[in-house]
């Protein structure tokens, strides 16, 4: 592990906002805090909203500023992203944006049922060949059913057109309520001051002439859910491990 990295990890143990918690630990005492956020941490009853793959935490702290009657939570396993944000947040004064560093799979160990309101995912992996690990599958569904209420929203904001293609079908088998719905964003009347804020990433599929998908959709409680049966093609541009992705094939 790089010296840079071992400092970061260093900063983050002492960052106030920033919960790191090993999966031992977790297993043997669980977390605290479940179902307490607003009253242990937050000190407030506004909603609180995820960020689930939250890299540097860009959207994280985008949105920790534009909206100071809500909380944002940043979730992710690599700490040395997360320290981007969480240093931010600090410098910034913010009191209402925290990180926690888990994996996804997670999540329901760590907030109560219909603790959370709402759940961004932003420019995750599609994982073309693992469906169960696909963020947007409804094994993910189901567990994001553990913690939203029944009104809860989900926004997915990506440059893949297969996962894109994919949610949209997974929303469709399940008659999931679509509210906003754009394959461009960006050239479509919907790229507002939230969705604006950008992410790392997602700069760099717009410097490669990528467009911009988002949907965002209620996650209504279902008794069976249903997995779609479609063919979609592949993203030839994601055959690069992240760090070394291409332009379009």
């Amino acid at each position: 592990m790089g010296k840079n990295k071992l400092q970061k990890f260093e900063d983050m143990s002492g960052f106030p906002h920033v919960f790191q918690y090993p999966f031992a630990i977790l297993q043997e005492k669980g977390f605290e805090m479940k179902g307490r956020w607003n009253g242990q941490f937050f000190k407030n009853d506004h909603p609180i909203v995820l960020e689930l793959g939250c890299g540097k935490g860009e959207y994280t702290v985008g949105l920790g500023k534009l909206f100071p009657g809500k909380n944002f939570v940043g979730v992710d396993i690599k700490g040395a992203r997360i320290w981007s944000g969480a240093k931010q947040a600090l410098e910034d004064g913010m009191t209402n944006v925290a990180f926690l560093r888990t994996h996804i799979e997670l999540i329901n160990r760590f907030f109560a049922p219909g603790e959370i309101s709402e759940i961004w995912i932003t420019f995750p992996d599609p994982q073309m060949g693992k469906v169960n690990k696909r963020m947007t599958s409804v094994r993910f569904m189901q567990l994001y059913r553990e913690i939203l209420p029944d009104s809860g929203i989900i926004h997915l904001k990506t440059d893949s057109h297969f996962m894109f293609t994919y949610t949209c079908e997974m929303i469709k088998a399940n008659d999931f309520p679509v509210l906003v719905q754009t394959d461009d964003l960006y050239h479509s009347h919907l790229a507002d001051e939230i969705l604006s804020i950008q992410t790392f990433y997602e700069q760099q599929w717009l410097d490669r002439g990528l467009t911009i998908k988002y949907i965002r959709f209620v996650c209504e409680p279902r008794e069976t859910y249903i997995e779609p049966d479609v063919e979609i093609e592949q993203d030839s541009y994601r055959s690069f491990n992240r760090s070394k992705r291409s332009g379009k094939a």
